[in-house]
């Protein structure tokens, strides 16, 4: 995703890998403490809930650059369609 090198899109999803970190890392303390169950349970729910959004917004992101911006050929709307079906497949496993 070339266009994921601009700083004013790679910055803020940075953000967003750094806190699902943090969260991942708050489950391994809470696991390592003993923490109740319904704990850690709650924690993961929102690690996925952050990793879903991640993932709503690379899709969207993805689709706008390399499916619908103007000035595309027909093969590279065709090569950006076939990838995000293709880790939208993977996804939906």
């Amino acid at each position: 995703m070339a266009h994921l090198t601009d700083s004013s899109t790679k910055d803020p999803l940075l953000a967003r890998v750094r806190r699902i970190a943090g969260q991942i890392a708050a489950v391994e303390r809470a696991i390592a403490a003993d923490a109740g169950c319904a704990k850690v349970l709650h924690q993961v729910a929102g690690i996925r809930g952050a990793l879903d959004g991640l993932m709503d917004e690379l899709i969207v992101d993805h689709l706008e650059e390399h499916v619908a911006k103007p000035g595309l050929t027909d093969a590279e709307r065709a090569a950006g369609a076939e990838e995000l079906s293709a880790v939208i497949r993977r996804h939906s496993r």
